[in-house]
């Protein structure tokens, strides 16, 4: 299906470029004297960008297509990067790595591609069909990590930033394929108009542990991957180590978002999302306890990878399940919208926390705690679609006062 190859070749693309800022904190704050603080801060910018533009850049791909919006995103993406290469002060990084990367990416990520993967796949396979988009968005990031290691360190951060913004502009050729959604979102299910498919997920409770679910994953993945290389060096670990950490993370990552794509196809997708939190805490808590070394970092990185992205198949599946796919595009920018804020807290927390006391510890407790806090939001979730609950409760109510 050619929307799932080059939407996956989008994904690739759009979230390895996004993966590797982890990799610039140390060489941006030492060449421009920002602190750790100041740096956080404008990628927190971007993943709450992303996330608010994420619902308005989704309406857009329901309304006009998801083709118009990847190419509107693409070209902010591109900006971002050039201006990054050129900012001298925390206000202009977070007008570009902030503002406009954050519009970029979300123009040009899961949200985008899943609606139209969501509108054209068959409902019995839009699992495996997001399983397979995650992990190319993750093979991305293994793919990214260590070139952007080898740009950094050979031809500068500078040079590295710029290749970035060549290779997200191929972006603006691969959106061309994508097409057909909208026509396909007009015969689907669901709500007939935006309002009302948001007035009728905000009104029921389910879409609420869904959104604060999203928003511990958003705040555990950020937090990790912008700060575990600088967390790593801290320790006294090379920052190549920091670099293949992330990238194990991604390879890795490929392997759980396959093997939850097909699980999620046989089991309940509440009770594997339940799973995959308690499994990131348990990691994040072994990982602290253990003594650290190359080793521990290798074995944390493939176990956290397994677990890393693997939450976004089920979830955008659920969504789909529970409120039908005609407004897929509004209705999981939203969703996302609580990833992103989770992101923001992730990453900048983490600068704060450690300027604040010196080490990241506090930071992992509280990357631990919300796994479980996770865990227990997406066990009562009714995986029904909303139209056969609210016939069921129609009928029941019809035979009460028949009786």
């Amino acid at each position: 299906m050619p929307v799932l190859i080059f939407g996956c070749l989008i994904l690739l693309i759009s979230n390895g470029a996004r993966s590797s800022w982890g990799l610039f904190l140390p060489e941006l704050t030492q060449a421009r004297g920002w602190s750790r603080e100041t740096f956080s801060l404008a990628i927190a910018m971007q993943n709450l960008v992303w996330g608010i533009g994420g619902s308005m850049l989704g309406a857009m791909s329901d309304r006009f297509g998801t083709m118009r919006t990847l190419l509107f995103g693409a070209v902010l993406y591109t900006a971002g990067f050039i201006g990054t290469v050129y900012a001298s002060t925390g206000l202009e990084l977070n007008l570009t790595a902030g503002l406009l990367i954050g519009l970029g990416i979300g123009g040009t990520a899961f949200g985008a591609v899943f609606t139209a993967i969501g509108k054209l796949v068959p409902p019995d396979r839009r699992t495996w069909a997001f399983g397979i988009g995650t992990a190319a968005g993750s093979f991305g990031q293994f793919l990214f990590l260590p070139v952007t290691g080898w740009l950094i360190r050979d031809f500068g951060w500078a040079s590295a930033l710029q290749v970035h913004a060549a290779l997200v502009a191929v972006i603006l050729l691969l959106a061309l394929a994508v097409r057909g959604d909208r026509e396909a979102g007009l015969k689907a299910s669901g709500s007939a108009s935006l309002r009302e498919a948001l007035h009728e997920a905000v009104g029921d409770r389910n879409f609420h542990l869904l959104f604060w679910g999203y928003f511990v994953c958003g705040l555990q993945v950020v937090f990790i991957g912008l700060h575990l290389p600088a967390y790593l060096t801290d320790k006294g670990m090379p920052l190549a180590l920091g670099a293949q950490a992330i990238a194990l993370v991604g390879l890795f990552n490929v392997i759980g978002c396959l093997s939850v794509g097909w699980l999620g196809m046989r089991i309940s997708k509440k009770w594997l999302l339940s799973g995959i939190y308690v499994g990131r805490s348990i990691a994040m808590a072994l990982f602290l306890l253990l003594p650290l070394s190359t080793l521990s970092v290798y074995v944390f990185s493939a176990v956290i990878g397994l677990l890393w992205l693997s939450t976004v198949p089920p979830t955008n599946a659920l969504l789909g399940q529970i409120y039908g796919v005609r407004n897929f595009g509004l209705l999981g920018g939203v969703i996302f919208l609580g990833h992103q804020l989770g992101s923001f807290l992730g990453a900048w927390l983490g600068g704060r926390i450690f300027d604040l006391t010196g080490s990241y510890d506090w930071a992992w407790i509280g990357a631990i705690a919300f796994g479980a806090f996770a865990a227990m939001m997406h066990l009562p979730i009714d995986q029904r679609p909303i139209a056969e609950r609210r016939a069921a409760a129609q009928a029941a109510a019809t035979a009460a006062a028949a009786g």
